[in-house]
């Protein structure tokens, strides 16, 4: 049932057709000038943030599960910084191991079928999280216990000596 009042609608092509022609642009702004860098050169750093921010929802679903109050500004920066320092730290470790793959990439072992994969900080975090380390005393040194190749291969790649004593700064 229509209401008396209603007016019939239509669509307006012109306005669609103009919307149409403007999807996929966006304005950037930066404080370089034309002479400074063309637009290739401001574009194409801006697409490649998305490799800065693909850690970024690991950093956020902890943080969405836990509510934590304080109640000064300088324990919000800490915390902010712990936190930044953490995803820092997580992505140079993958980083690490990619680059000392070599130009391939990839590497067996991470997921239990055995297939080619490139690592990535949480496949590697997942290895080792099994990793056990046993104290060194007086006259032993600590010891790390593997109990997979792949972790071996990993520590490897960090470029952490697991047999040297002391590996671990003591």
């Amino acid at each position: 049932m229509t209401r008396p009042d209603a007016r019939p609608w239509h669509f307006d092509k012109d306005v669609l057709d103009a919307q149409a022609a403007a999807d996929g642009w966006y304005a950037l702004l930066t404080n370089l000038s034309p002479e400074q860098a063309s637009a290739q050169e401001v574009f194409l750093p801006y697409k490649g943030q998305g490799l800065v921010e693909r850690p970024l929802p690991r950093l956020q679903g902890p943080a969405r599960r836990r509510t934590v109050f304080l109640q000064h500004n300088r324990r919000i920066a800490a915390l902010i910084t712990v936190i930044c320092l953490a995803l820092l730290v997580f992505c140079l470790i993958g980083r690490q191991v990619r680059q000392a793959l070599g130009s391939e990439q990839t590497m067996r072992g991470l997921y239990p079928d055995s297939r080619a994969v490139r690592p990535t900080g949480r496949m590697i975090f997942c290895q080792l999280s099994s990793l056990t380390l046993r104290p060194g005393s007086v006259t032993d040194a600590p010891v790390s216990l593997i109990n997979r190749g792949v972790q071996a291969r990993l520590l490897e790649l960090l470029g952490v000596d697991e047999t040297r004593p002391g590996w671990l700064g003591t």
